[in-house]
């Protein structure tokens, strides 16, 4: 991913309003970010329960999404991440849902999916090691391709106007 400035992150929010903006943190660490080991950026807001971002190349161009988590813990005892496709506690992944951009005639609606609730999409799938016992690892460069097309795929379906 190419580097981003506090600006570019900002202005690149699709389903953002203006308060949605007011209240955006950005990681204390953002800085220090090592843009070319990124697959896309995400982060959970430490000021505002719930509330989640992620920021992937869309055509070139860094197209961000506001998310929120899905409240109290799941019920299942394993649950596969949609984005990495690695399994994981039950407890370690989240229904993330965001508000999909609207068109100006358009009542919006929303998109979810569920996601690994620290986010770690881009580190999980490169561990060497199968998370799970019944998990098999397929080759790091497919899984890592494969966490990227889902997650646009994710940024896509909200940033599509005019559809549902």
């Amino acid at each position: 991913m190419r580097p981003l400035t506090e600006e570019e992150l900002r202005a690149s929010f699709v389903n953002a309003e203006d308060d949605d903006l007011r209240l955006l943190s950005v990681p204390l660490d953002f800085p220090l970010t090592e843009w070319d080991h990124l697959d896309f950026f995400a982060w959970r807001d430490p000021r505002t329960r719930g509330r989640a971002y992620v920021v992937a190349e869309r055509d070139g161009m860094p197209t961000g999404v506001i998310m929120r988590a899905a409240e109290g813990n799941s019920q299942a005892r394993n649950a596969m991440c949609n984005v990495c496709h690695t399994m994981q506690p039950g407890n370690q992944v989240a229904l993330f849902t965001a508000r999909r951009a609207k068109a100006a005639d358009d009542e919006g609606g929303s998109v979810g999916t569920y996601i690994c609730r620290d986010l770690s999409c881009h580190e999980n799938v490169r561990l060497a090691l199968p998370l799970a016992p019944s998990e098999i690892r397929g080759s790091v460069d497919l899984k890592i391709d494969g966490t990227k097309r889902r997650l646009q795929a994710f940024v896509d379906r909200v940033a599509a106007t005019g559809e549902v």
